[in-house]
């Protein structure tokens, strides 16, 4: 399975002949969603969901995704199934399980949306805006390392219980070079002491998974 990263908290898995997009938003150039099968979109934020794109897709597209994200798709050509947690599904040949519910709390007046994480062939983990640990062993997780909701702190230590054999940097569209290059230091000494691969990938670069 090849790995993509794309901008912001946007990637592409490839396997098979089969393109699988998960969380194309706002801040993700808008060729990451140029042939592809399936798209999984964790919750309803812009920097995650961007509509009009979606709208776009063909028919032969399923897009999979939690209820109030369905709620903004009513009538776009692409399917739409909605999905939650303990859910498992198959869609352009990837194995697809359900896990989290809720967004990670970002201010006391900021309402709470639902957000859903998504475990790709028992492999890859992507959580979206939350630091859902799925409850199984996972080879490549997908941390997120900015935002409004967490410090680094929380994804250290997301790095931590997880305990995956590669992580790769999500959520990342919002640091300069500075901020970035912080998150390439905490990330490879967290690997080193974990014995793991884990770095950011940029935009463009690709990984091929187990």
């Amino acid at each position: 399975m090849k790995l993509t990263k794309h901008g912001h908290a946007c990637v592409r898995l490839e396997k098979d002949g089969a393109t699988l997009v998960i969380d194309p938003g706002g801040l993700t150039e808008e060729s990451a969603l140029a042939g592809a099968d399936a798209v999984l979109i964790t919750h309803e934020h812009f920097d995650h969901l961007e509509v009009k794109r979606l709208a776009a897709l063909g028919s032969h597209v399923q897009i999979w995704t939690c209820e109030a994200v369905a709620g903004q798709l009513d009538g776009i050509g692409a399917t739409v199934n909605v999905v939650g947690e303990g859910d498992a599904f198959t869609t352009a040949g990837f194995e697809v399980g359900v896990a989290g519910q809720q967004h990670a709390r970002i201010a006391f007046d900021m309402p709470v949306v639902p957000n859903i994480g998504f475990l790709v062939d028992g492999e890859l983990f992507h959580p979206g805006d939350a630091f859902t640990v799925p409850g199984v062993p996972v080879g490549t997780l997908l941390t997120p390392t900015t935002g409004p909701w967490l410090k680094a702190s929380d994804f250290v230590d997301y790095l931590r219980e997880v305990a995956p054999q590669r992580a790769y940097s999500i959520h990342d569209g919002l640091y300069n070079d500075i901020g970035l290059s912080l998150v390439d230091g905490l990330l490879e000494r967290r690997g080193k002491d974990q014995n793991a691969d884990f770095r950011r990938l940029k935009p463009g670069e690709s990984v091929t998974l187990p």
